[in-house]
């Protein structure tokens, strides 16, 4: 009898889970090492130092991939719950294809794509991997590029100050 552990880990047939089975492959092929998870997913790790990654794929008529992560908030963001949902809402509404949340005090980023059979997966992974790690940053980073303001003491230390402005609302005259 062999050693159940030393036999190889198989995909699932290619008719189980078609958009899965053609992301595990173009992950083996660009050298990122994939595991599925207990949801389903598949988990990768990604990046210098290394990001836990996700690729969630729904299969149908118009098949789906969502690549996405989370990130620990910054100490530099505000603990005002209020003012980071609002700054996810901002860039969410900025960005063209990736939704930006909060969730168990969490950063989550996901990027998504109708991904038909023929789509370029590889290309979609890699351009949705690159935007949702910028995304994470320039989150983080927006609430740094906030302009010193004199210490007023009517006004908390927490919050962002006053002077960042949303680029989707319209200008009020």
């Amino acid at each position: 009898m062999s050693d159940p552990t030393s036999l190889p880990n198989f995909p699932p047939p290619a008719d189980e889970h078609p958009l899965r089975g053609r992301m595990l492959d173009v992950l083996k092929d660009l050298q990122v090492e994939p595991n599925i998870d207990a949801d389903g997913d598949i988990a990768f790790q990604i990046g210098e130092p290394l990001q836990q990654m996700f690729v969630r794929c729904q299969d149908g008529d118009w098949p789906v991939m969502r690549i996405f992560g989370q990130w620990l908030i910054g100490d530099n963001v505000p603990s005002d719950p209020v003012a980071r949902l609002q700054r996810c809402n901002d860039f969410t509404l900025q960005l063209n294809l990736a939704k930006v949340g909060i969730a168990n005090e969490n950063l989550v980023v996901s990027v998504e794509h109708v991904a038909p059979q023929g789509a370029d997966l590889s290309s979609l992974f890699q351009i949705s991997v690159n935007l949702v790690m910028e995304v994470v940053q320039l989150w983080h980073q927006s609430f740094l590029d906030q302009p010193d303001q004199p210490d007023q003491p009517d006004q908390p230390t927490d919050l962002p100050s006053n002077d960042y402005e949303p680029r989707h609302r319209p200008d009020q005259a």
